[in-house]
């Protein structure tokens, strides 16, 4: 028998009380007249949602990730959107409030020389700044700045805020509409539907983040902002497969309670340099940073609790980062070392808070002060922030393709921390890039890929991408083999012209460019064919730098090449000489001083191309190519790489497997 379901005026009347006849012509009139409460919910869910507009680009999260990948979209015309959960976490520094060091300088300047903002945002809010590794040669220089924490977030903000065809908004994505394999929308925790034709996740640490400190846990993203909870069932629902990272921060310590007079101090470099290649260097007060240890005192209470730690009791499933360990993993990894350097770092200019760089911990609240205050200088350190080990989710980046893009669903980018990548430069470049590449892929365009030859950003979306990565990945200068070639100072040499072709160079910026690129050009041949002779101010000149005086002529270059000699030196000589801005007289000092070596790599490069040239076609099925081993066919098929060269950097691959692919491509071609 079909029972007749109640209607509205019954669910809502559950005790028969009189009902009005205007009431009820009030719910007729308005569509209120339904069948049953399962239909009342689905219909006050369907009244929470709203079509909020039409967009081409939606990035979700305004890390140091996100706020590159809106701002490159943006810029090259297309309607975008940008999403925080929080707008006060925008461009936010959890973790070190400094930007560039060892190899990140590296991507800084390379972000710029491509059109990207980090470098000028750090430009105008920094508050020390030194080159480091200069014991070193010139391709593991790198510039590293200590930045004004608040002052970095306000300005990216406001530029983010300022920019043509770009809306920020504050919200939490919670879902990701896919049609065919293709993204075609979003949708906001409050119900807002934007559809979109392209997608950039750019998570950080918020996805399903959760903080740790002992035995204490919250789901959290960095500095108490709110996780995203929604989205990883979400990625999960598109058969996306998610892994489990961790990370940390150290304590933050009220300068009052530190006796900076028990540290090194570490000042910054005289000479100023900035990060963009579009500003002049600026003069300004720098402050201090300090320099402490760890001792035999802090090891010991660290060992004494390490029951404590949720790294250690197993509360913590997520990988740490090798390169960047907490306290208590340098303790017991390294217990060989009698102490652990501890950077103190001011914060910014308007706040008392300190960094202590080097020492994140998970340990409780309470071991954490009683070891900070054995180090010379923390005796009566009062804290203003806990340290707090931190998980999330991210990706297996071997699934995406070198644009970014992840592999099966058109539209969908992923940027940053999300790919399995640690520190905010990594992080940037890869926003960007992902900026650029849903940009072409909306406009029917080739991808922007970089290869290994022409920058460290391609050399890290190469390696994660080729080779994914089971722990949070970080740059470094030894994972790039072509270093001399990708050097910081030169990165606007390299990519200048690229940044200008994709549209995010100004054609100002660029004339300004081809006039430094001339200047070194003709500098560097003209001190090939100046001829030095043998006179006794020479003599003297070359005596007082502690080298072999002349006896016949000699090339300036030549002069320039011997160690003790350098390119200002030999100016009292040189009758000559142009004049030229100091980037210009590095340039020209180190492509002198260095060519022998800089030939040797750009043979190497030249056989690195041949391979990367040789194209594969994305639909071949390696498992009917005979002679490819089983596992080169599993990772081939797995991996799908884009060329040759790529091929050949799979794990998994060997040079037997690489063999039988160039003798394939070539009986295509012969077919062809």
């Amino acid at each position: 028998m079909k029972v007749k379901e109640p209607n509205v005026i019954q669910c809502i009347n559950k005790n028969n009380l009189p009902i009005s006849k205007i009431f009820r012509q009030t719910l007729i009139k308005h569509n209120f007249l339904f069948h049953t409460e399962v239909e009342i919910k689905r219909r006050e869910e369907q009244k929470m949602e709203y079509f909020a507009g039409e967009y081409d680009v939606a990035v979700v999260g305004a890390g140091h990730a996100g706020c590159e990948a809106a701002l490159a979209a943006a810029r090259l015309g297309m309607k975008t959107l940008i999403f925080s959960i929080s707008l006060e976490a925008i461009a936010n520094m959890p973790c070190n409030p400094h930007i560039g060091g060892s190899s990140k300088g590296h991507l800084v300047r390379e972000i710029d020389a491509l059109g990207g903002e980090m470098g000028k945002n750090i430009d105008k809010t920094m508050i020390q700044v030194k080159m480091l590794n200069t014991s070193k040669g010139p391709a593991v220089y790198s510039l590293r700045a200590q930045a004004d924490r608040k002052k970095y977030q306000a300005e990216m903000k406001h530029t983010l805020e300022k920019q043509a065809n770009l809306e920020v908004k504050q919200g939490e994505i919670v879902d990701i509409s896919v049609e065919n394999g293709r993204v075609t929308a979003i949708k906001t925790d409050v119900g807002a539907i934007y559809k979109v034709k392209a997608v950039i996740l750019a998570t950080g640490t918020y996805l399903k983040g959760k903080i740790f400190i002992g035995d204490y846990s919250k789901e959290s993203g960095p500095d108490g902002v709110a996780a995203a909870n929604e989205l990883s069932n979400v990625l999960k629902k598109l058969g996306i497969n998610l892994v489990r990272f961790k990370t940390g921060t150290p304590a933050r310590i009220n300068r009052r309670s530190i006796d900076f007079s028990k540290m090194e101090v570490q000042k910054g470099d005289n000479n100023i340099e900035a990060f963009s290649f579009e500003n002049e260097p600026k003069d300004f007060e720098q402050v201090d940073c300090y320099l402490t240890y760890t001792n035999d005192e802090t090891h010991k209470i660290i060992k004494e609790n390490l029951h404590r730690s949720p790294l250690y009791s197993g509360r913590i499933e997520g990988t740490g980062p090798r390169y960047c360990p907490s306290i208590e993993d340098k303790v017991v990894r390294f217990s060989d070392k009698p102490r652990h350097q501890a950077f103190v770092e001011p914060v910014g200019l308007d706040t008392e808070e300190m960094y202590i760089q080097g020492m994140s911990s998970s340990l409780p609240e309470d071991v954490q002060i009683a070891f900070y205050r054995t180090l010379p200088g923390l005796e009566k350190a009062e804290f203003t922030r806990p340290a707090y080990a931190i998980e999330y989710d991210c990706i297996d980046p071997s699934n995406l393709k070198l644009s970014l893009e992840y592999k099966g669903i058109e539209g969908l980018f992923m940027a940053g921390q999300i790919n399995g990548t640690s520190g905010y430069e990594e992080a940037a470049c890869q926003g960007l890039l992902a900026g650029i590449n849903a940009t072409q892929k909306i406009k029917g365009k080739e991808p922007l890929i970089l290869d290994r030859t022409q920058g460290y950003i391609g050399v890290l979306i190469d390696d994660i991408v080729t080779k994914g990565t089971n722990e949070p990945y970080r740059m470094m200068t030894s994972r790039a083999e072509y270093r001399l070639l990708l050097r910081q100072d030169n990165a606007d040499l390299r990519l200048t012209e690229i940044g200008h072709e994709i549209g995010l160079i100004s054609d100002e910026r660029y004339k300004r460019f081809l006039t430094k690129k001339e200047n070194i050009e003709k500098e560097v041949e003209r001190l090939k064919k100046t001829v030095v002779k043998p006179t006794e101010k020479v003599n003297k000149i070359l005596k007082k730098c502690g080298t072999s005086e002349l006896n016949n002529g000699s090339k300036m270059a030549e002069l320039i090449k011997r160690p003790e000699v350098s390119y200002e030196i030999l100016k009292d000589i040189d009758e000559n000489r142009p004049e030229l801005t100091e980037q210009e007289k590095e340039e020209v000092e180190i492509q002198i001083k260095y060519e022998g070596y800089i030939k040797l790599q750009e043979e190497q490069v030249e056989k690195f191309k041949k391979l990367e040239e040789k194209i594969l076609p994305e639909d071949i099925d390696y498992e009917k190519i005979n002679g490819i081993s089983l596992e080169g066919r599993q990772k081939l098929n797995k991996f799908k790489p884009r060329s040759i060269g790529q091929a050949s950097r799979i794990s998994g691959v060997s040079p037997a497997d690489v063999s039988v692919l160039l003798v394939y491509l070539q009986q295509i071609g012969n077919k062809k």
